[in-house]
């Protein structure tokens, strides 16, 4: 089932996170945009190159509205890792799911079929409600602004999304697709640079310095699998098995940083894994298309 592409870009996505993380000590929001897309096109050049993909695209203004809406919802959620708690800034950029469903349903009601949509829905805010049960996000006072652009991140995730799943109906490579938002994240961190400058080496660790390479190449795959997933797959099932993330979240904090997990979190990752196999369940049953179904 395409949709399962969801899950191992997941786990690619929480990858880069932990990377995303540990750089912003010494880097600021704009160089990890800038150094990110900068290995981003490269390896996607380089993986278009051998599987023989023109650059061409028939349908230049879709990539361009897709591109401008994903780099700014990047650097949101960016914004919202380095000033927030992971777990707040993860919660509100995974409310996508919850956006993508709203505007599915919406979608639906227009075309008489929201009935149709209910049990999809369901597991969505199942898995959604798993999520705070799993972070237990907190908000200061004075984190308000960055809760505002976190939450923002996801809205805008989510039409990128709807963007994706546009450019797979119109015939689009997933990869084409994954390398013009590469350039747009270039654009984006090159006149975010131009005004913050760039970090002396000689002010770097390695620690940090060691992950510009991967972040790079883990979002290009990571926004591969999630390119294809929305594309080919049913996006209400996507949206539910993005959820999946936030536990290889879970176990990276646990092996990785010490975490311990409590009672409620395993709870909670019990949810998003039992509303993950309920969406599943329900798609093979053969729901009626919707706007957004598999071409």
């Amino acid at each position: 089932m395409q949709a399962l592409w969801m899950v191992l870009g997941s786990f690619f996505f929480a990858t880069m996170a932990v990377g995303i993380k540990i750089a912003s000590v010494e880097f600021n929001l704009f160089e990890l945009v800038f150094y990110r897309g900068v290995v981003s096109v490269i390896f996607m050049a380089l993986v278009l190159r051998a599987r023989g993909t023109p650059l061409r695209t028939p349908v230049p203004m879709m990539h361009a509205w897709r591109t401008v809406i994903g780099v700014l919802s990047l650097g949101s959620w960016f914004y919202a890792i380095a000033h927030l708690p992971l777990a707040t800034a993860m919660t509100l950029n995974y409310m996508s799911g919850v956006w993508v469903a709203a505007f599915i349903v919406g979608g639906a009601v227009l075309y008489g079929q929201a009935e149709r949509q209910g049990p999809l829905m369901a597991t969505v805010l199942a898995g959604f409600a798993g999520v705070v049960m799993m972070l237990r996000p907190t908000l200061d006072q004075n984190q308000l602004f960055a809760g505002l652009i976190g939450l923002l991140s996801g809205l805008g995730a989510a039409l990128a999304y709807m963007q994706v799943t546009a450019l797979g109906k119109a015939g689009e490579p997933e990869g084409r697709t994954v390398f013009y938002f590469s350039l747009g994240t270039v654009a984006a961190g090159t006149a975010g640079v131009l005004f913050t400058g760039l970090t002396p080496w000689s002010a770097v660790s390695w620690q940090s310095a060691a992950w510009l390479v991967p972040i790079g190449v883990l979002a290009s795959l990571g926004q591969w699998c999630m390119t294809r997933a929305y594309s080919r797959g049913s996006t209400l099932l996507v949206a539910n098995l993005q959820y999946s993330g936030i536990v290889f979240a879970a176990f990276y904090s646990l092996l990785l940083f010490g975490d311990q997990i409590p009672l409620l979190g395993w709870a909670g990752m019990g949810l998003i894994v039992a509303s993950g196999l309920a969406a599943t369940v329900l798609r093979t049953r053969a729901l009626p298309n919707t706007p957004a179904e598999e071409h």
